[in-house]
């Protein structure tokens, strides 16, 4: 029997109320302020597998512009975004940015299984026991950080959005070198 305070994967229950909470559909613009400026902290380092047994680290990153979206395959929100991703990937993906979606706490599987129904066009990984999850504070689902190409957070973003949103995608677009 799973204990009622903590699930099997290392999720707590205030992060799957979160989530419950964040599906009731609130899609806003980076002119409403959902891309909201944090102060420059370095982003904690990772080495996550993809589904397919590839090694991904943070630090492989370095010197670009990096998209960190946390997501669930349970997660209403997170279904809803994922899409807006994959449009705005196929724009920022050509321009030397990159963007990593961090699958939280399903099995192998179950993200392979989400994947042929709602294909990624850029990086899955898997955080299975969440460790990665609670070194970046994720305290909701989907939750998304931007960091700058010294490797430091600068946008961190609870919440579903339009990434594929023109002021959105300028913003991120403004932390390249030389722009």
């Amino acid at each position: 029997m799973k204990s009622v305070s903590r699930l099997g994967c290392g999720l707590t229950w205030p992060i799957l109320c979160f989530a419950v909470s964040m599906s009731i559909p609130c899609t806003l613009s980076a002119d409403d302020g959902v891309l909201p400026e944090v102060s420059p902290t370095p982003a904690p380092p990772f080495s996550l597998h993809d589904p397919q047994g590839g090694r991904h680290q943070l630090q492989d990153y370095r010197g670009r512009v990096v998209i960190v979206n946390f997501w669930a395959s349970w997660c209403v929100p997170c279904r809803r975004e994922l899409p807006s991703m994959n449009r705005a990937w196929a724009e920022l993906s050509t321009k030397g940015i990159t963007m990593l979606a961090i699958n939280l706490g399903d099995e192998v599987t179950a993200v392979k299984d989400f994947l042929s129904d709602f294909p990624i066009d850029f990086p899955v990984l898997l955080d299975q026991q969440g460790r990665t999850s609670q070194e970046w504070q994720v305290r909701g689902l989907p939750t998304t950080f931007v960091l700058n190409p010294q490797g430091e957070i600068v946008y961190r973003v609870v919440g579903e959005r339009e990434w594929d949103d023109v002021v959105l995608l300028r913003k991120v677009k403004a932390l390249l070198p030389g722009t």
